[in-house]
């Protein structure tokens, strides 16, 4: 496959606008890193400017590392109205950057020119047309992003080309058309491209925001109509309701219509890029996201699980380890013993036949905790604890004897949760009883249980939890009802899910962070 596409990464600019992320100068590094090494052609690192200390120290400090695959871009905007070029603060950050590459933003709908940067059409044409070639008398590269191209072309097309023309005419090596308040429609996008596509003999690229749903079509549908450059960010992070997701994209483009935007072999990297963003980001990972998402191969239903397991193909639309992912088959009232072959499959690494008396007696167990509440969808820990005890393979080092949670609030309103547990240490042959506080009774129980065994078994220390979930069963006993505790942990490589269902919500979150610290124990 030859390469005639260009991935421009904007996680770090862009991607930084989600509500709630506010990256580090540290967690930009790591991010390029990541990004370099996926074997991104583009990397904006953010705006340099005198207000921003983070972006502008980005570019000084990412030439610390030896990035191999991407080049650095900076960002800013073309020169602002009745203002000398040389004496442009932005512009003169952007030469500042010490970049090869810059991406600058002007003006193509008429009425940003004339009602928020308050110039006439000719004046913003004169000022992309200045600033490119300004820039370029330091780089080795301009980008102009149009934005607002596709609202500027409804509303006036012949301007909107026009800004385009003069970027180009100018230098810019990209025009990238930029839907930036995410409005338009696959069928419009594609009207309007062609159309731009037959106007212009240059090399245009695309720039999507996700408000009405359509940012990875529209960026896929682009390529098959010429774009030679498609931006985005990891994850769809962006403001508002994202920008184009490039892990939706790089695979459907480069699996599905056979375009070379990253070597090969990086493909597998994809769901790892993801997760490590989302972690540094500090975001929860979408579990259903296309390709990369925990549950993008998963199988509930008995049938689906029995075609997968017959031919993968038949409710697969890709293999799932392509993209660094893996298939899971889910277990819940509609499992069959198809699904359980399948993940003892995966637990004893061979193939296991329908009539083992091991499914049997795994497939009566499950619908005997079904029956009680328990839901194994999201517990894939509790699901193989409990296979593996029905093997006899695993036995609880510990048992609990009694444990107690004591809720206090002091004076100035400040609220202590205090544990205590008993347990019998079936190694040590010892009763161990010990105390300790925490913020909530769960995180209390988690650390005097540390307290209790964390020197005999260093390896629990490594798991916190991620996420805590409780749901009341559906019944009519009031506060008597039965709830269901789900505890979504972690060792800092690996998360898993363990569940516990009791009438005492103490009772459930204590059995279900039981069950994360023995999965600890089971998997090393």
């Amino acid at each position: 496959m030859s390469k005639n596409l260009t991935i421009y990464d904007t996680t770090l600019r862009d991607g930084n606008q989600t509500a709630g992320v506010g990256l580090s100068l540290r967690d930009k590094l790591k991010i390029a890193e990541k990004l370099d090494d996926f074997g991104v052609d583009y990397i904006e690192g953010g705006w340099p400017n005198s207000t921003n200390q983070i972006d502008t120290a980005f570019y000084r400090e990412i030439k610390k590392l030896n990035l191999k695959n991407s080049k650095i871009a900076a960002f800013g905007s073309t020169k602002r109205p009745r203002t000398n070029i040389d004496e442009d603060g932005f512009i003169g950050d952007l030469v500042a950057a010490d970049t090869g590459i810059v991406t600058i933003y002007g003006k193509s709908w008429k009425l940003h020119v004339t009602e928020i940067i308050r110039c006439t059409p000719q004046e913003n044409l004169d000022m992309i047309a200045e600033s490119v070639e300004y820039l370029l008398q330091y780089k080795d590269e301009v980008i102009f992003d149009a934005e607002h191209f596709f609202d500027g072309y409804k509303d006036d097309a012949e301007y909107a080309v026009k800004v385009l023309e003069t970027a180009k005419n100018a230098g810019a090596k990209y025009l990238v058309l930029c839907d930036t308040n995410g409005g338009i429609l696959p069928e419009q996008f594609s009207r309007i491209f062609k159309s731009v596509s037959q106007k212009i003999d240059g090399n245009l690229g695309v720039h999507f925001h996700n408000d009405s749903g359509c940012a990875e079509a529209n960026s896929i549908l682009s390529v098959e109509f010429g774009a030679v450059q498609i931006q985005g960010t990891i994850n769809g992070m962006g403001e508002r309701c994202g920008n184009a997701n490039l892990c939706t994209i790089i695979p459907a483009v480069q699996m599905k219509l056979g375009k070379n935007l990253i070597p090969a072999e990086n493909m597998k990297k994809l769901k790892d890029i993801s997760i490590s963003v989302s972690e540094i980001a500090n975001m929860g990972h979408n579990a259903n996201a296309p390709f990369v998402g925990d549950n993008a191969f998963s199988h509930k239903a008995g049938a689906h699980a029995d075609g997968v397991r017959k031919n993968s193909v038949s409710f697969e639309h890709i293999s799932p380890e392509t993209v660094g992912n893996s298939r899971n088959f889910v277990v819940s009232d509609q499992a069959g013993r198809g699904t359980i072959l399948e993940i003892l499959k995966g637990i004893l690494h061979k193939n296991v036949e329908k009539d083992e008396p091991i499914v049997n007696a795994v497939l009566k167990k499950v619908k005997e905790m079904e029956a009680k509440g328990y839901h194994f969808e999201m517990a894939q820990g509790t699901l193989e604890l409990l296979i593996h005890k029905e093997m006899s393979d695993f036995v609880a080092p510990f048992e609990t004897k009694a444990f107690r949670v004591i809720e206090d609030k002091s004076e100035n309103g400040e609220s202590v949760s205090e544990a205590i547990i008993k347990i019998f240490n079936k190694e040590t042959r010892e009763e161990v009883h010990t105390a300790a506080n925490g913020d909530g009774p769960v995180d209390a129980l988690y650390n005097a249980l540390i307290k209790a065994v964390g020197e005999l078994y260093p390896s629990i220390a490594k798991v916190h939890l991620k996420d805590f979930k409780v749901r009341v069963l559906e019944g009519s006993e009031g506060t008597a009802a039965s709830v269901r505790v789900l505890i979504e942990s972690s060792d800092g490589v690996n998360s898993w899910g363990t569940i516990g269902v009791s009438t005492n919500i103490i009772e459930a979150s204590w059995d279900a962070l039981l069950d994360s610290v023995y999965y600890k124990l089971l998997k090393g």
